[in-house]
């Protein structure tokens, strides 16, 4: 599917005013924008976002050399239309708020108190704009002793515990490979504005969401907070074990790492058939996941002795006709090549101008029965949408565009 794509979503009509920067926000305008959404994203001339420089890698242009526009970029900025646009002058201001009239959604990530400045905070905007959904993700939202900071996601990772849980049981800690906190609070203002403009076709009343990096970290903690909040114990690091249930970690098999993620006692008894072990299964030390658990020192080299003396592929076969859930570690030239993933559909190709062939992007993992997501515009070049937006959504004419220039309001 490439950008010839009809808009086929269910917010096809919704518009947003995307004054996000980074992940977590252009994350979740890019699905708003997957489902339908136009989406205006709203940059700083000659500057853009921070993120089309956080490379290498970059696009490559039909010459084979690097463009302007980061992966890091590519990965979150789909079904966007650029505005380059200095709202802090007076006529960059004047643009902005005739635009934010016309869209359902703004979502911002400044710090706390910058957009109070040019008028711009919900404050200022409800009373001109009572529908308007006004969402603003911080790192350390707007009350508490931290509201002021500045957050990102690595620092996120540390301060909400993630980064405790995650690693080998002896050394330091491990940040997770991706910059999960910021995608983690990119999920939640996606369903906080979808609940709020639910909320706002019953009533008309639009609202404010505040949202914070700290805050969705510490949510996300889930079972593992709750495991300290119920004993009062530090939930342990376990490397890539499971600190209530046995066997859950991986394995090496004879040629490379599998996961063995046994979830019940019916699974491990299969398990144990499937390995030529039986009799683990009627140990009184192994046979219920509260004993596993206790014994788990004793178990788990017993495991790897037995799983090391066949394959990847022998393992993935005896368990999977048992239904015990095994598969393996891939890398990612392996996750893309995964008959299952091409067959869900899981990269789609846009056309990009900067490049000879479509460019493959990660696709929107949402299958709809009637309102199918589409892929209609690639992530856009900085200000490549300035003059469509200024004519046929202002109605600006070619002269006033080009004084707008001039002074540097718009690019």
């Amino acid at each position: 599917m490439t950008t010839d794509s009809p808009n086929t979503g269910p917010l096809k009509g919704v518009r947003v005013f995307d004054m996000t920067r980074i992940l977590a926000g252009p994350s979740a305008t890019q699905i708003l924008g997957d489902y339908g959404a136009d989406i205006l994203k709203i940059e700083k001339p000659g500057q853009g976002d921070d993120t089309r420089q956080w490379g290498p890698p970059y696009l490559p242009d039909q010459n084979g050399q690097d463009t302007s526009e980061s992966s890091y970029y590519l990965s979150a900025n789909r079904n966007k239309r650029s505005l380059g646009l200095d709202f802090t002058k007076p006529e960059g201001l004047a643009l902005a708020k005739k635009l934010i009239g016309s869209c359902d959604i703004l979502f911002e990530n400044y710090k706390t108190g910058t957009l109070e400045k040019y008028g711009l905070g919900y404050a200022q905007l409800k009373e001109e704009f009572p529908r308007l959904i006004y969402c603003s993700l911080t790192g350390f939202g707007y009350n508490g002793p931290y509201k002021d900071r500045a957050g990102y996601d690595f620092l996120i990772q540390g301060m909400g515990g993630i980064m405790s849980l995650t690693g080998p049981i002896e050394g330091p800690p491990y940040k997770i490979g991706v910059a999960k906190s910021d995608l983690i609070c990119g999920l939640y203002a996606l369903s906080a504005i979808l609940a709020a403009l639910y909320h706002r076709e019953k009533t008309g009343e639009g609202q404010w969401i505040d949202l914070a990096l700290l805050d969705t970290q510490v949510a996300t903690l889930s079972n593992a907070g709750q495991y300290y909040l119920t004993s009062g114990k530090v939930t342990p690091r376990m490397g890539n074990a499971h600190p209530t249930i046995v066997p859950y970690e991986i394995f090496m098999a004879a040629d490379g790492y599998i996961i063995l993620a046994v979830g019940n006692d019916r699974q491990f008894r299969d398990f144990c058939d499937a390995a030529g072990c039986a009799a683990l299964a009627a140990d009184e030390r192994f046979a219920q996941n509260k004993a596993r658990v206790k014994n788990r020192a004793v178990l788990i080299p017993m495991l790897q002795e037995i799983i090391k003396q066949r394959s990847q592929q022998d393992w993935m076969g005896a368990l999977g006709k048992r239904g015990v859930p095994c598969g393996p570690v891939n890398t990612l030239d392996q996750v893309f090549a995964d008959p299952q993933v091409q067959a869900r559909g899981m990269v789609t190709p846009v056309n990009h101008p900067y490049s000879a062939a479509p460019v493959a992007t990660i696709a929107n993992p949402v299958k709809f029965s009637k309102t199918p997501v589409s892929y209609r515009r690639a992530p856009p070049v900085l200000g490549a949408d300035t003059g469509d937006i200024l004519s046929n959504d202002l109605g600006l004419s070619d002269e006033e565009i080009n004084q707008l220039r001039d002074k540097g309001v718009v690019s």
